[in-house]
């Protein structure tokens, strides 16, 4: 089974929905690398669009938990408040909330239950990678799948991570590390990109659309 695998979506649901067009459930895995709310105009509907798809392909589709979905289940958890998320997108995402209040604590829970990672014997995929650090999968490990921002390190398997835009708008590829960034900073005007990889890791195609519009709202948090 080959992966159709997006990065950072962060509240761009127009610009999703228009590249998931492109994903072949009947042959692909969709992976979703996190980080769906904050920032862009569109966080809660972009919530529920993926967290329908997970109920609708549960075989087929693998969301995974970004830092900015951790800071908002972490806000509205049992351990909240998370002041911290609202400096990063937190405050106008929850002025988005106000429109479908219902919705708030089902798409809390259900980005709480996110996995942080997901990998085979080929390829792990992640927010931000793994890095050499003793616990990569601990959500405060500031080094950790959340939020590694340096190096990452070889482990044998090819890695696909979101997290670090690359800058220029396209997938960077790093070979020391055997990994893959695919943050392409949709939410910052460029472009939703999605891989294409063979059940080994192989990329197969890059399909990339431009940001619409009407996704970007530019929050004070941004300034």
């Amino acid at each position: 089974m080959n992966f159709f695998v997006i990065a950072d979506v962060h509240g761009c649901l127009h610009t999703l929905r228009e590249l998931l067009t492109h994903w072949r459930p009947a042959e692909e895995i969709l992976v979703q690398l996190g980080d769906l709310v904050d920032r862009g105009n569109y966080s809660p509907e972009t919530v529920e669009l993926c967290r329908q798809l997970s109920q609708d392909f549960p075989d087929k589709t693998v969301f995974l938990k970004g830092n900015h979905d951790w800071g908002m289940a972490e806000h509205l958890g049992p351990d909240g408040p998370y002041k911290a998320w609202l400096a990063w997108g937190g405050k106008g995402t929850l002025q988005q909330y106000q429109r479908h209040r219902a919705w708030l604590p089902l798409h809390a829970a259900w980005l709480a239950a996110r996995p942080l990672a997901w990998e085979d014997e080929h390829i792990a995929f992640s927010h931000a990678g793994f890095a050499d650090v003793p616990n990569p999968l601990d959500p405060n490990c500031p080094d950790g799948v959340l939020w590694r921002r340096g190096a990452l390190r070889n482990t044998g398997r090819r890695q696909v991570v979101g997290h670090t835009p690359t800058g220029n708008g396209r997938p960077r590829f790093d070979p020391a590390a055997n990994a893959y960034y695919l943050d392409t900073g949709a939410v910052f005007g460029n472009c939703l990109t999605a891989l294409r990889f063979s059940e080994t890791g192989e990329v197969l195609e890059i399909v990339a659309v431009p940001t619409h519009p009407e996704d970007i709202y530019f929050f004070e948090e941004l300034l």
